[in-house]
């Protein structure tokens, strides 16, 4: 038989014959005078147990090893490799099928957010939120909610989302307050009323989440480059007032103004309190 006839009986390519017979796995058969290989039985027994071994889910290295070894054990060791690698395969599908049963559910009964597939906490979260509100902040946060929720830990992430249900339901005016401030500078005295009003609705478990100084990049720094300089000087000392409320031992008085320069001086209480991370932007 040519390289062909020999493919073509066992179901493979000739590519394939070539590519097996690079790498070792099939002798090169004898040639006949014009140069062409000339394949026989035992090429094609050899060559079927290849391709029976490859469905089987073996890669070629552990192919030329089962056929180097005669006495067939090393096929036993591969094959209980294969089978332990195929069950950790089959409890991760099943795993996915059973998140992907939750979202198909979800989606059916028109509950998934149009930023899915989210995580179930976030879908509860938002689920209570109810409809986006008419505002760019509140889209802001929604935004970065969605990215907390894949790049935050699973523990962390369960207990932030829950932090937040706690938020839902007076969020609306809040997002109002710090909408206005777009265009107001820091000292604007609004800057210190949607501070305060933003501190009032967010839980004090939120001052366990430490917020990195201002220029150390990341994730912080990101969402705050979004806000207005006053808005960002809203939830930075929204931020503080809870992390005072946390940690007990603040006085909301010591602050001198809505500025920026009280913003500088305020980082160290917020480094200090835990380290969580730079996953907490604004409400």
């Amino acid at each position: 038989m040519r390289i062909g006839e020999i493919a073509a009986l066992v179901g493979v390519t000739p590519r394939a014959v070539r590519h097996y017979h690079h790498l070792g796995l099939l002798p090169e058969p004898a040639r006949r005078a014009n140069g062409y290989r000339e394949y026989g039985i035992r090429d094609a027994v050899l060559l079927a147990r290849v391709r029976r071994l490859t469905e089987l889910g073996l890669g070629l290295d552990e192919v030329r090893d089962v056929l180097a070894d005669d006495a067939g054990r090393e096929l036993v060791e591969v094959l209980e490799e294969l089978d332990a690698d195929l069950a950790r395969q089959e409890a991760v599908v099943r795993e996915r099928r059973e998140r992907l049963a939750g979202l198909l559910a979800e989606a059916r009964a028109g509950r998934l957010p149009a930023g899915g597939p989210v995580s179930p906490e976030l879908a509860a979260l938002l689920a209570g939120v109810g409809e986006l509100p008419d505002s760019p902040m509140a889209v802001k946060d929604r935004e970065v909610l969605s990215l907390l929720d894949t790049v935050v830990p699973e523990a962390e992430r369960v207990r932030l989302m829950g932090l937040m249900q706690e938020v839902a339901g007076g969020a609306g005016h809040v997002y109002g307050l710090l909408d206005a401030l777009v265009g107001a500078g820091t000292g604007d005295p609004r800057v210190e009323e949607a501070a305060r009003a933003l501190a009032a609705v967010l839980p004090d478990g939120i001052g366990g989440f430490a917020l990195p100084a201002a220029g150390q990049g990341g994730l912080a720094d990101a969402f705050f480059a979004e806000l207005a300089p006053a808005q960002a000087a809203a939830v930075r000392r929204a931020l503080e007032l809870v992390a005072g409320r946390f940690g007990g031992g603040r006085e909301e008085g010591s602050r001198g103004d809505s500025g920026g320069g009280r913003e500088a001086g305020s980082q160290g209480d917020f480094e200090a309190g835990c380290e969580e991370g730079e996953g907490n932007g604004g409400g």
